[in-house]
């Protein structure tokens, strides 16, 4: 492993070789820990939970024409001191769509969603035909069909990344295919099969960083002291998580979870919870610790004269004004996920800290903050080790650009 990066604009630093040993050493010492930590924790056949059955036996999903769509049903808020039979009624054909089914029209009830959906006659959507044991057969509503317009925005990404990003994008690609595999490949099962979900997302996050940031930023010790300020900052996240998650006494169990639980027994919903923190923070932990891994690369490069604590201190300046920004991102991230359960609160008009006690949002809350706090973190480790790493405060022409 070199200590130049793979592309030729990147400034050329020769790394020591006592730092190149104890960072490569070190990160060894982890991605052994990785492996074994796969090995063990991979889940096997009998380990997983029997398949939950999605619909009854014989049930088939038919795409269907929409022929109409009705209005959606009013919301009628009962008077409790109105006489019995003088409330107001619900409207006949509301909440309900026609479709053509082979040739058929069938009429069926839909939630008040999918009138809402803006749905037209001529759209396709998809439902389920269940036969009974009389002979007849029972239709029910399954969703709309979105592959077109999902499927152009996912090849307009790609095409988008690979145009400006080009070789490093595509890269970033792979990358993201890698860690979607790991996910579903090895966390999920792993987390059903009742394994630690500490320990999952510990090791699934390791195995997808290294991968992920060599494969996109190449095999350099530049890279490695981004690994190493990444791999610091899930530590925080997992120490601070855990913290969190028992100090607030969060169950770790949603609104989603009754499912899960019937289904999957064997689940740590407190340990999922935790898992979740981890995977949440990992996006943005990557791009600040790259950021600053670069940073000092770049002042190193420019300044070779200059000191290791005011490189130290430069690359600080940079790295806390990519925090400000970064903490803007993970806040406003969530306010858009969890937009309808904010005005919801807003319109109980429920005092603001009994509204962060309620387990929803106090474990989102906490999910937030863990990760803001590892993030933060993590940019002093990942500035230090850079800055431990390059040569010390040296003459100009040991620097030179590739």
């Amino acid at each position: 492993m070199g200590g130049a990066h793979s592309h030729s604009s990147v400034p050329h630093v020769e790394v020591g070789t006592f730092p190149r040993l104890a960072l490569v050493g070190g990160l060894g010492v982890l991605a052994l820990a990785t492996l074994v930590g796969l090995f063990v924790l991979w889940p096997s056949g009998d380990d997983r939970p029997a398949a939950a059955q999605y619909a009854a036996e014989g049930t088939t999903f038919p795409e269907a024409e929409v022929v109409s769509v009705s209005e959606p049903c009013p919301v009628i808020i009962a008077d409790p001191t109105a006489p019995a039979g003088s409330g107001e009624e619900w409207p006949e054909h509301c909440n309900e769509l026609t479709a053509s089914v082979d040739g058929e029209e069938v009429l069926l009830q839909v939630p008040p969603s999918v009138a809402k959906s803006g749905l037209r006659p001529g759209d396709t959507v998809k439902l389920a035909r269940t036969p009974t044991p009389e002979g007849s057969v029972i239709y029910g509503w399954v969703g709309a069909q979105r592959d077109f317009p999902l499927g152009a925005l996912l090849v307009v990404f790609v095409v988008v990344t690979l145009v400006v990003a080009r070789l490093r994008g595509f890269m970033a690609l792979l990358g993201l295919v890698f860690a979607g595999f790991v996910v579903a490949k090895f966390m999920l099962p792993a987390l059903l099969a009742g394994s630690s979900g500490i320990g999952v997302a510990l090791v699934g996050s390791s195995a997808i960083m290294f991968v992920v940031l060599y494969l996109t930023h190449g095999l350099s010790i530049r890279t490695s002291t981004a690994l190493a300020g990444t791999l610091i900052g899930i530590a925080l996240i997992t120490a601070i998580g855990m913290w969190g998650v028992h100090a607030a006494r969060l169950s770790g169990v949603s609104d989603d979870s009754e499912f899960l639980m019937l289904h999957a027994p064997d689940l740590n919903y407190q340990g999922l919870l935790t898992s979740a923190v981890i995977i949440a923070g990992l996006g943005v932990l990557n791009d600040v610790t790259i950021t600053q891994s670069s940073a000092i690369w770049e002042l190193r490069a420019a300044a070779p004269a200059m000191s290791r604590l005011k490189l130290f201190t430069s690359g600080m300046r940079i790295g806390r004004d990519h925090i400000a920004s970064t903490i803007y991102t993970i806040v406003f991230a969530y306010a858009g996920t969890a937009l309808a359960v904010l005005l919801l609160l807003a319109l109980y008009e429920r005092p603001l800290l009994d509204t962060l006690t309620d387990e929803s949002i106090a474990a989102e809350v906490m999910r937030t903050l863990a990760s803001a706090i590892g993030l933060v973190l993590a940019v002093p480790a990942t500035t230090a080790i850079a800055a431990l790493t390059v040569p010390g405060a040296t003459d100009p022409d040991v620097v030179t650009d590739e």
